[in-house]
């Protein structure tokens, strides 16, 4: 009976050390390719202006990296170079500065998003996210059901609107 016990407590055992190890070598792996990126584009943006795709992939990296200022310099870089998508640009300042509690900014951000892109529903989503943190209940609500008009099966919005529904009533 105790070696039976004893086996169940080294399988258990070894089946965590191995999740964890799978975990770390995924999480090495991915910040290896984030490292690539910014090998790859950060000195040659330095020595020549490059594309708009090129200065928002690097500061979507920074974004990962949690290095918000870099981003926020690589995103507007972005914008001043033109190009086609700049809906998503703009939402990821709009995070950026939501990440450094710039609440403000980024309001201003996810809504020239939107602007530019109307059923843009990330953006949006971020727009009430926003308008929570800042406690406007209503202007929050409000944007989360623009995200389910748009996407009824958008289950960020639907959560998000729920609760806030419960908090108002």
């Amino acid at each position: 009976m105790d070696s039976l016990l004893a086996i169940a407590y080294l399988t258990t055992l070894v089946t965590i050390l191995g999740v964890l190890g799978w975990l770390v070598l995924r999480q090495i792996y991915k910040n290896r390719q984030l490292e690539a990126v910014i090998t790859d584009l950060q000195p040659k943006l330095q020595k020549a202006k490059g594309e708009p795709e090129e200065y928002y992939r690097l500061g979507s990296v920074y974004l990962s990296k949690k290095l918000y200022v870099k981003a926020i310099s690589e995103f507007e870089k972005s914008l001043k170079s033109g190009g086609e998508d700049m809906a998503e640009v703009h939402n990821a300042l709009g995070y950026a500065y939501f990440s450094q509690q710039q609440f403000d900014l980024a309001i201003k951000k996810y809504k020239e998003a939107i602007a530019l892109q109307p059923e843009y529903v990330v953006a949006i989503n971020n727009l009430g996210h926003v308008y929570e943190k800042k406690k406007l209940i209503p202007q929050a609500l409000e944007a989360y059901q623009q995200a389910l008009a748009i996407a009824p099966d958008n289950e960020t919005a639907k959560r998000r609107a729920e609760s806030l529904i419960k908090r108002v009533a």
